[in-house]
């Protein structure tokens, strides 16, 4: 039984590595994301013709696209963010077993 916890934390160890790196590519593609919504929307902004309002108004019209690849990236962070924070709870539970069964073993 102790072995069979040890080799679960293994592999959430390995996971979480993983999720590093996930985590990491995420961050990435949100801030290129970022940069391509502000580029966009500071583009149109410029060609717009009318009031500050108006311009505004067809810049974002006009970055939507771009917003919502910001916003799936965001959402993709957020779900990874979660699902680490999923991994070392398990883990510290696995964690948490083996202790106990070590000190009733001893018993």
């Amino acid at each position: 039984m102790i072995r069979e916890i040890q080799e679960q934390l293994a592999d959430l160890i390995a996971e979480n590595s993983r999720g590093s790196t996930a985590l990491f590519e995420a961050e990435k593609a949100l801030a290129e994301a970022e940069y391509d919504l502000d580029l966009i929307e500071s583009k149109s902004f410029l060609k717009a013709a009318g009031t500050v309002a108006d311009r505004q108004s067809i810049a974002r019209l006009e970055s939507a696209e771009a917003r919502l690849q910001r916003d799936l990236r965001k959402a993709e962070l957020s779900r990874i963010r979660q699902k680490i924070k999923a991994i070392e709870t398990a883990s510290m539970v696995l964690a948490t077993q083996a202790k106990l069964m070590g000190q009733e073993s001893r018993l």
